[in-house]
């Protein structure tokens, strides 16, 4: 039994990387970086890890006591270009420890040395290179360790979002609206969201207004066409009916929506959906719906502060398809405290019988922000080999309901290293969760805690720029907010529109 992995780096100072790579084999408290050849004590472990430039050679050493566990080595050929030769080295650097460490632990983890969020990025990038499927699968395998599983599967959402990223043209934007606020907060949510406060949004309304105003103006001077509007919190149907509808009006004004192809709304708790706001919805143009049950058990609705029980879910997702929702969405949670494979299989039955045509599935995140971080003593979480017994029942289930993989992300400190996959049924794909995962056109987002991404396709690069995320700032700051999309908009057109 390892009781500390002392980590010293030689010839390189790629420490957060390699740290991360760390943490999907032992916990953060399991290691630490030394400066120095030095062992604590006889139990403890010395990991080096060193680029020999002159040789050009990576190198990883474990070792105890003096005594070699396990060495990799890696000899690259000369790269002259210095930003390749950077990024071959950092890769080379994790290959090597993974590959020690796959062998000392004996377990292969799915994602390989691979700890970023949008996996897909690699295989577009390899399509764009003009590698074919096989070639790109040895590409993956040998680069990045991930198991073959995981390799189908970004290859196959790749070659699904193919069609809607690839040849896009310049003048294409998507729009996204924050509504920052929440009837209670969830036990893992890390979002920024506020209680509802009827004057707060009152006054948050009105300055959103004047963005979407002041914005969707800027975007008509550009001649931009809107492929999607997504509005998304918080919980968008916290507020009323009333001031959905106040909200959806300006938007249609303000905004030119003739080229938009979808525009969704983010219905996700059903203790905030009424009739009435669905209607409004709808005649507002609103064409897709999220309707997130998290889970199928009551039991668990309770430990993670939903006010509402599954009846309600069913309830809400049958007034939906009734008032004419044809898209709509189901957002489930993979490995919420208590749950097991049996509970889990429940709410993927009742998934079933409900028949969506989309359906996110998440491996729970321990954000830092959230409440489940701050008492994760108390709960009960599933570990890494039931989790991944859990996600291959979600996988199950929704080949049985006909929906494929068409999008996926991956975040930091996610149970089992794991994914979130969205599925969808043939022609339902939310083109929106593409565009903002893969990154290759400008999203404009409005509202607190927003952040546009202005994509810049000759240089193949995105500027953020966010707004605030305080609610109050929001509202104090709004012509500041304003402007400085104007100033990335004025950039990004060569200087050639009015300010």
């Amino acid at each position: 039994m390892i009781k500390l992995i002392n980590v010293l780096l030689k010839g390189h100072n790629f420490e957060y990387e390699v740290g991360e790579l760390l943490k999907i084999f032992i916990h953060k408290k399991d290691f630490k970086f030394v400066q120095q050849k030095a062992l604590e004590d006889n139990q403890s472990f010395l990991l080096v890890s060193e680029y020999i430039k002159d040789q050009n050679i990576t190198k990883a050493t474990l070792l105890q006591n003096e005594k070699v566990l396990g060495e990799k080595f890696i000899y690259h050929e000369k790269i002259n270009n210095s930003l390749k030769l950077k990024k071959m080295i950092k890769r080379s650097i994790k290959i090597v420890i993974y590959d020690i460490l796959r062998e000392f632990y004996d377990i292969a983890p799915p994602w390989g040395i691979l700890t970023g969020i949008r996996p897909t990025k690699i295989v577009h990038e390899l399509f764009h290179e003009g590698l074919n499927i096989e070639k790109i699968k040895k590409r993956v395998k040998d680069d990045y360790r991930m198991s073959d599983e995981k390799i189908d599967l970004i290859i196959n959402i790749a070659q699904i979002e193919k069609k809607f990223i690839h040849g896009e043209k310049e003048d294409q934007v998507s729009v996204y609206i924050s509504i920052p606020f929440c009837p209670t907060r969830c036990l893992y949510c890390s979002f920024p969201s506020h209680p509802y406060e009827e004057e707060k949004i009152k006054d948050y309304l009105n300055a959103l207004c004047y963005e979407i105003k002041e914005i969707g103006n800027t975007l008509k001077k550009l001649n931009k066409k809107v492929e999607t509007l997504y509005i998304g919190g918080g919980t968008p149907t916290t507020l009323t009916a009333e001031q959905l509808d106040t909200l959806l009006k300006t938007i249609h004004h303000f905004i030119d929506l003739k080229y938009v192809k979808e525009m969704t709304v983010e219905a996700g708790r059903p203790d905030t959906i009424t009739k009435e706001k669905l209607e409004v919805l709808k005649r507002n143009k609103i064409n897709r719906i999220s309707i997130n049950p998290q889970t199928m058990n009551d039991e668990t609705l309770i430990k993670i502060g939903r006010h509402h029980k599954v009846q309600d879910i069913i309830d809400t997702y049958e007034m939906a398809k009734e008032i004419g929702f044809d898209s709509i969405n189901m957002d489930l949670i993979i490995g919420l405290p208590g749950e097991d494979e049996k509970m889990v299989e429940h709410t993927m039955k009742e998934i079933q019988r409900l028949d969506p045509n989309n359906l996110t599935v998440h491996t729970l995140a321990i954000k830092r922000t959230s409440r489940l971080k701050e008492s994760i003593k108390d709960y009960d979480l599933a570990k890494e080999e039931q989790v991944q017994k859990m996600i291959h029942i979600t996988q199950d289930y929704a080949k049985k309901m006909g929906l494929i993989p068409y999008y996926m992300y991956r975040q930091k400190y996610m149970l089992g290293n794991l994914e979130n996959i969205g599925y969808s049924k043939e022609n339902y794909e939310c083109i929106y969760n593409i565009q903002i995962m893969e990154e290759k056109q400008s999203i404009i987002a409005l509202g607190a805690g927003g952040v546009s991404k202005f994509f810049y396709p000759k240089e193949n690069r995105l500027e953020r720029v966010p707004n605030v995320t305080n609610v109050d700032e929001y509202i104090k700051r709004i012509d500041e907010m304003i402007e400085r999309k104007r100033k990335e908009f004025f950039i990004q057109n060569g200087n050639n529109i009015d300010r």
